[in-house]
């Protein structure tokens, strides 16, 4: 594995490779790495003919500062389980590196209504944030194909517009939640969770559950208010319990021809924890 720090170099290595016929995966992550994102790396490894993972801890994403300053880094970790996962490249910027002329006054994206919705409404700038950072490690990378987690539902949605927007041809793989044995979806917050939060946080995938069983015949708001009571009774505070239609993500009463998910965000203590299951 080659590890790069400034994007130049990065580019240079991938251009060669590029020119040799090898197609490019990209798998962008933001460390705290777990079998999740290795899953990830093994999807791309049997797609592609080179893997590119990415570390980078992007400020412009986090709404609230703490969360930011709290993110778990692990490098001393990561670094090895890449390695190990085979990944060619590993691109380990710092921020100077990504935002050469700071992080103020910088690029705005038209998300439409994503940027309202669920994480949007609830996390205000943060799909900004993202596309901001997208946009720089594509514009570094050029990767033919991307991998993410569908775990993130509506990132996957919004760096699908940014593409768009970019007029990239990358194809974008939005690739299975990986969970735990207990059903917890694996996450990089899991870390910061107590023992006693950490056994309470089951209460999603037993909320998503129940809203999967019971979507065919259950009244929509009857699922939602029993969702919001199985997370409460665990030691939840809900952001949000939705029912909504899979590719707009837009509240619907019942079965939808183009599919339905239900997502949820939810604090257990002040760890914010997001999941989804497609009905």
């Amino acid at each position: 594995m080659i590890m790069y720090k400034r994007a130049a170099d990065l580019a240079m290595h991938l251009e060669k490779q590029r020119k040799a016929g090898r197609s490019i995966g990209f798998v962008p992550t933001m460390g705290a790495l777990h079998e999740g994102h290795i899953s990830l790396i093994a999807i791309s490894k049997r797609s592609t003919d080179l893997t590119v993972c990415s570390i980078f801890v992007n400020p412009t994403q986090f709404n609230d500062p703490k969360d930011f300053q709290k993110y778990p880094i692990t490098l001393e970790k990561d670094i090895p389980m890449l390695e190990k996962a085979g990944v060619d490249v590993l691109f380990l910027p710092e921020v100077a590196e990504m935002y050469p002329h700071g992080t103020r006054g910088l690029e705005t994206y038209d998300l439409g209504p994503l940027e309202t919705l669920l994480e949007g409404k609830f996390r205000p700038g943060h799909f900004q944030g993202v596309c901001q950072v997208m946009r720089r490690l594509l514009e570094k990378v050029h990767p033919d194909q991307l991998f993410m987690g569908s775990k993130d539902y509506q990132q996957c949605m919004v760096v699908r517009r940014l593409l768009t927007i970019m007029g990239l041809p990358t194809t974008l793989h939005c690739c299975p939640i990986i969970r735990e044995a207990d059903g917890l979806a694996m996450s990089s917050r899991n870390l910061r969770l107590t023992p006693e939060q950490r056994a309470n946080a089951t209460a999603i995938y037993r909320a998503l559950m129940q809203i999967k069983t019971g979507f065919t015949s259950g009244p929509v708001p009857t699922l939602i208010e029993n969702a919001i009571r199985i997370l409460e009774s665990a030691g939840f505070r809900v952001d949000y319990v939705s029912i909504a239609d899979a590719n707009t993500l837009e509240p619907i009463p019942g079965p939808s021809p183009s599919g339905a998910i239900a997502l949820i965000a939810a604090f257990q203590g002040d760890v914010r924890l997001i999941d989804n299951m497609i009905l």
